[in-house]
């Protein structure tokens, strides 16, 4: 590592930021607004560091992570977790803001995560009202679970809380279509994914919502970030079952979802899977590997712009 290199670490709640500079050490506490968040990228830009790291913290990181990369600097988002186990390598049991903030910009000299493309205003939005679809259709099911076992009394009120959550998810539909026709490069990538069959429109948002790396990652790389991609777990002589780990849950649910369709009505996806089933492979780790190779078809049509073509991913 150069002497010149220097590297940031971020600690972010709802009130405050707490910044770490290193390898010269340099500790500053901000209020999360934007009178704090301007002064901590003028001070960043000025120190032109490698890398900044902060921790996805349930959005209270979104504002910074926008006005940093809107200043071209190299901002990344990690998990929690992966931050949380190479701060206990490092043998740091307390945890304190300010100690966080010096465990993430060690974690970025250490190990230097890539810098992935973040979400503009534009996809945090659409991103927004995915979520909120999921939010009204979780709501939704609790209730048609709950009217099994309501009162008579209590049965009409739930009834309509469910007409009116149905109503709302088909307003909601309807935003996110008139959100993605709205934009030329949306609407573009949205044809493309709606072409497989299998791939209907709520697999197409929620890609096009909580995946920007979408046809510029290879093909390993997307698939371990929606964590479908499988990881040994051998020792010595010890070969243990491979398992997919992390990843996007939200993403990795509705696409589990387009793959039990795409394995009825897509004839490549359909093949795939009578193969590994009839190779001797459990229908969950067949539905799996089918959740990958879709995935994969997916990002390779988004990256060469083109549209759905059996013979060219049919298996040989």
């Amino acid at each position: 590592m150069k002497s010149s290199e220097v590297f940031v670490g971020i600690d972010v709640s709802k009130a405050a930021l707490d910044v770490c500079v290193i390898p010269e050490i340099q500790e500053w506490h901000v209020s999360n607004d934007d009178t704090g968040i301007r002064g901590v990228v003028k001070r960043l830009k000025a120190i032109r560091p490698i890398l900044i790291i902060m921790e996805a913290t349930g959005g209270y990181q979104v504002p910074l992570s926008a006005a940093l990369v809107k200043a071209d600097l190299p901002a990344v988002v990690m998990n929690p977790r992966q931050v949380r186990e190479f701060a206990k390598s490092r043998g740091y049991l307390a945890k304190t803001d300010k100690l966080d903030a010096r465990v993430l910009a060690e974690y970025g000299q250490g190990n230097r995560p890539e810098v992935r493309p973040l979400k503009d205003e534009q996809t945090r939005e659409l991103d927004a009202l995915v979520n909120r679809r999921r939010q009204l259709k979780d709501m939704l099911t609790s209730e048609k679970n709950r009217l099994e076992t309501s009162s008579k009394r209590v049965r009409r009120d739930v009834k309509a809380h469910i007409t009116w959550l149905e109503k709302r998810v088909k307003d909601v539909d309807k935003d996110l279509a008139s959100f993605i026709k709205s934009t030329p490069v949306w609407r573009d990538k949205d044809a493309i994914i709606r072409s497989v069959p299998g791939a209907g429109p709520v697999l197409s948002v929620n890609l096009l919502a909580k995946v920007p790396q979408l046809g510029i990652m290879n093909r390993r790389k997307i698939s371990a970030l929606i964590g479908v991609a499988p990881f040994n777990c051998d020792s010595g002589t010890f070969k243990g079952q491979r398992r997919i780990w992390g990843g996007i849950a939200d993403v990795r649910r509705v696409l589990y979802m387009a793959t039990l369709a795409a394995i009825r009505s897509n004839p490549v996806i359909r093949a795939f899977y009578a193969r590994l089933v009839n190779a001797g492979k459990k229908r969950k780790v067949a539905i799996t590997a089918c959740m990958r190779r879709l995935l994969v078809i997916i990002n390779a049509m988004v990256r060469n712009r083109t549209m759905w073509d059996p013979c060219r991913f049919a298996i040989p």
